[in-house]
């Protein structure tokens, strides 16, 4: 039986790290649009990419790298492989999540182009640093249903109250978010939401961010007064502060941030330089009290893929072996 939709309704497990201090990014080897995106996102140029594009974002990458981990994060680079071409290759959270009590979870997507993404030698690659996959849950086998999730593009996930928010689209069912939340012990609290144009915004993480101490959301795209009010109810609980975001900045991907936390222990909110920008003093003066700001050059990567920092980044919050196993890679 699945769990109640209602947000409110009790899971009897125990709170979790809400900020990661690893996260996994694919270096882009065929970096460019996806036509079979376009439809659904509207942030998505409808420009093929050329090589000039392929070779900025590649640069584009590096530098994002640099600056996480000079701000103390530890980031496993893994090289997307050029053949099969895989235009989205540089947004892994959208196939794959890892859990604290080891899991790894694959995602149905909606593009066919994007299931070739899903490699289980990335997870090697993550395992041989030291960290344990104790179980593989496997979700893809909705995508014969043509029911999608797609990973924590799809869900936005309060590990400290168990809420997997998600935001209803043609990239986000309510069916495998069940499954979803059975399996990881969350109860789901869907909703929908618009774009500038009236389309369902395509996925959760460029409506919202849910760090420790704050929670970031474009609240005016939830059209349903009912939905929004339990949307903020929700993200307040636990006493975080809520960063507001307009429909600009939400388009300029301000909601497209992550909180993280350095390998020190310092908190970070992550986001891109567009996003930054079109952020007010109020609402950066919101997010410093939460964290060093680190931000990243990314117009490339958000012009022809759509996607922005938080994207790119797939939280590693599997346990970590003990001992000399654990310094491996």
């Amino acid at each position: 039986m699945m769990p109640s939709s209602d947000p409110a309704a009790p899971v009897a497990r125990p709170p979790l790290a809400q900020c990661a201090s690893t996260v996994l990014m694919i270096r882009p080897a065929a970096f460019g649009a996806n036509p079979e995106t376009a439809a659904s996102n509207a942030f998505q140029s409808a420009a093929a990419g050329t090589p000039r594009d392929r070779d900025a974002a590649v640069a584009e990458f590096d530098a994002a790298v640099d600056a996480l981990e000079r701000a103390g994060i530890e980031v496993i680079v893994v090289d997307d492989l050029a053949d099969p071409p895989k235009p989205d290759a540089v947004f892994p959270n959208n196939w794959l999540s890892l859990h604290h009590d080891g899991t790894a979870v694959l995602y149905p997507m909606l593009s066919p182009l994007r299931r070739r993404e899903r490699r289980r030698d990335v997870i090697a690659a993550i395992e041989a640093r030291g960290f344990t996959v104790r179980r593989v849950l496997d979700l893809t086998g909705w995508e014969s249903s043509a029911l999608f999730l797609e990973g924590t593009g799809s869900l936005v996930l309060d590990h400290r109250m168990r809420v997997a928010y998600a935001c209803l689209s043609p990239r986000t069912a309510r069916r495998p978010l069940e499954q979803f939340a059975a399996e990881l012990g969350y109860v789901p609290h869907a909703f929908r939401a618009s774009g500038p144009k009236g389309e369902d915004v395509y996925h959760t993480n460029v409506l919202m961010c849910v760090g420790e101490g704050f929670a970031a959301a474009c609240l005016d795209a939830v059209g349903d007064p009912v939905e929004r009010r339990r949307l903020r109810e929700g993200l307040a609980a636990a006493g975080r502060e809520l960063v507001e975001l307009d429909r600009a900045q939400m388009n300029a991907f301000a909601g497209n941030m992550l909180a993280l936390r350095s390998v020190h222990g310092t908190p970070i909110v992550a986001l891109s330089d567009t996003a930054w920008n079109a952020l007010d003093a109020s609402r950066r003066a919101q997010l410093g009290r939460h964290g060093g700001i680190v931000t990243a050059a990314l117009p490339t990567i958000e012009r022809c893929g759509g996607g922005s920092l938080r994207c790119m980044l797939a939280e590693v919050f599997l346990p970590r072996l003990e001992g000399p196993a654990a310094r491996v890679g």
